[in-house]
């Protein structure tokens, strides 16, 4: 709440902030998809708009302010970022200092590396396993929580939901929460229906204080001295670690005068020319045909571009052979990338062993390989990307757009209850609450999963599936009674894709109309007065590279922000971390242009 009561230009000038907010941008589910580099004060728009206009930069922050602040504010990434901003604060404090002993120095070093939202992946993949992750669970769905007005009848539900998570998993008896909370959790009501909600919201805000101090107290100097052993070992971290050692052999160093300079002037780039009426549909069509037709192009496992001068925002740079590696063109993110992987034996496909298929059985079972398998291989090399000739319509990348939907706030859930689309709303809810479902029940090594799998598995069934809600459902009845049957039981089951396929083809339309929406209001702020659609303009369509680039950026923050949210398996340590780690700055693009620069070379 204090952060949506924000003014979006002070917002801005927190560099923390700014990583976020961009990952939160740049997910596939919106129209306009801007980035901003603080560091020069600059916003890239896409699509861009026509030439003949000059957006203002008040403008764009009013929309950004009133379109897209309030949903990251109920984002998990929000909820990421906050925390971030705990840990920097103790950090920074005195107290660590006198606590653990801590230079300046290191504390500069723990800032870098974990600032942003990939500082935080980088940490919950650091503790993943541990009872640090359970504690971090805890706060973050305490916040959300805690932030709740349970007298709100547009918010129930979710309170209640959280509530009853909390108590299936963290609340439960021998939890590391339960354990290091045992005086204030020893108080905390029994009854299923507690009077005191202010008893209740105390008790729980005292435990996530206490599990937050530990935290910060122990887990982060775990951290560091991870942190520092591993940058040892990687050459690319080795600047980061002289500016270290410099810094700890002054006792009282100066930070640079650059860092007081004020702010460069907030600005947008102008766009060199744009063909056509402005419309993000169609733009979106054209990344995702690059993108679908290079799943299916798979010649080469590797595969080497030319990269133009100009692959990332700033000034000209040299032209480079770069190798890629097998996810060159990035990957369906509820699919390629699930713990089903490891569950159905790699990449081998999804066996089911029995009594012989029926015809039904098989599609699903192809569909079930299609779903998890399927990954977005590089085409041979930039030559030979997809021409785009084949029209790809909305339908065609629609899971991607509800994947990253889950992850930005749930707009089009918003859009939908605005247009009183009740029935519409709760198909979107069973599909979101079935993408919650697959990585609880296919990955047995989460914390807690033989009870949160039940417990979703039931939410489910009583939710959409019981005889009073199943007639109203408009998916077929064979999809719904196989559901059920599986649910039920906590179990995974393909009839979960083939449910989500259905609801998929029931929502193209409206979000289809969500898109339209949101590019009439784009342009209301940034082309006052002008017709829909903007009338056409000389200029150049965007190229095959630009369209490789831009589905690059939305993809690695689609995978990034599921990492955060849940949906998507964390990575163990790798070199990669720390690759990102030495090329990561937040005035430059942050956690998003470090993962372009890993991913296509840096020059």
């Amino acid at each position: 709440a204090s952060i949506a009561s924000m003014d979006m230009g002070l917002l801005l000038r927190d560099d923390v902030f700014v990583d976020f907010f961009n990952t939160f941008l740049n997910l596939p589910v919106f129209g306009q998809t801007p980035i901003y580099i603080s560091g020069m004060g600059r916003w890239y728009l896409w699509p861009e708009l026509p030439s003949h206009l000059d957006p203002s930069p008040a403008a764009l922050l009013a929309w950004l302010e009133k379109h897209r602040l309030p949903h990251f504010c109920k984002s998990n990434l929000c909820l990421h970022f906050v925390l971030c901003q705990k840990l920097l604060g103790f950090i920074r404090s005195g107290e660590a200092a006198e606590l653990l002993n801590w230079q300046s120095a290191d504390q500069w070093l723990l800032e870098r590396c974990i600032s942003g939202s990939h500082g935080m992946r980088h940490f919950r993949a650091f503790i993943q396993g541990t009872a640090g992750e359970e504690l971090i669970d805890f706060w973050l769905i305490t916040e959300r929580l805690l932030g709740l007005d349970e007298s709100d009848g547009s918010q129930r539900d979710l309170f209640l939901s959280l509530v009853h998570r909390l108590r299936a998993t963290h609340l439960r008896e021998g939890s590391s929460v339960i354990t290091l909370c045992t005086t204030i959790a020893g108080s905390l009501p029994k009854a299923k229906h507690i009077q005191s909600i202010s008893t209740r919201r105390e008790i729980l805000s005292k435990m996530q204080e206490q599990a937050l101090f530990m935290i910060q107290s122990y887990w982060l100097p775990k951290f560091f001295m991870h942190c520092k052993m591993g940058m040892e070992e990687e050459e690319s971290c080795q600047p980061l670690l002289q500016e270290y050692r410099e810094r700890l052999s002054q006792a009282s160093w100066q930070e640079p005068p650059y860092l007081s300079e004020p702010f460069p002037t907030m600005h947008i780039k102008r766009s060199q020319g744009v063909s056509g009426p402005y419309c993000s549909p169609k733009a979106k069509a054209e990344i995702w045909a690059l993108v679908k037709e290079g799943r299916d192009t798979q010649e080469l496992k590797t595969a080497t571009f030319r990269v133009k001068p100009e692959w990332q925002p700033g000034p000209a740079r040299s032209t480079e052979e770069l190798c890629l590696d097998k996810d060159a063109l990035g990957s369906v993110p509820q699919q390629s990338e699930h713990p089903a992987n490891t569950a159905f034996g790699g990449n081998q496909g999804v066996t089911f062993h029995g009594r012989p298929q029926s015809s039904a059985e098989q599609d699903l079972e192809n569909l079930c390989k299609e779903k998890i398998f399927s990954d977005l291989l590089p085409s041979a090399s930039l030559a030979q990307l997809p021409s785009l000739k084949k029209p790809v319509k909305t339908l065609d990348f629609l899971p991607w757009a509800f994947s990253a939907e889950a992850c930005a706030g749930r707009p089009f859930r918003d859009f939908l209850q605005c247009q009183n689309q009740s029935m519409e709303t709760q198909l979107l809810d069973l599909w979101h609450d079935l993408e919650e479902f697959l990585p609880v029940v296919l990955d047995s090594s989460r914390e807690n999963s033989f009870f949160l799998r039940h417990l979703v598995g039931e939410k489910i069934c009583k939710t959409y599936l019981e005889e009073d809600s199943i007639e109203k459902l408009p998916l077929e009845t064979r999809t719904l009674v196989s559901l059920w049957n599986h649910l039920i039981c906590g179990e995974f089951s393909p009839w979960i894709f083939r449910a989500q396929k259905e609801i998929c083809k029931l929502l193209c339309c409206l979000y289809e109309e969500f898109l339209a929406d949101d590019d009439r209001m784009f342009l209301q702020y940034m082309a006052p007065g002008s017709n829909i659609p903007m009338p056409k303009v000389p200029g150049h369509a965007a190229g095959r590279w630009e369209h490789f680039h831009l589905s690059q950026r939305m993809n690695q923050s689609l995978k990034l922000s599921q990492a955060l949210h849940g949906t998507r398996s964390l990575e163990g340590i790798s070199s990669k971390h720390w690759q990102l780690l030495a090329a990561r700055d937040l005035q430059k693009g942050g956690s998003i242009q470090a993962e372009m620069k890993l991913l296509l070379g840096s020059t």
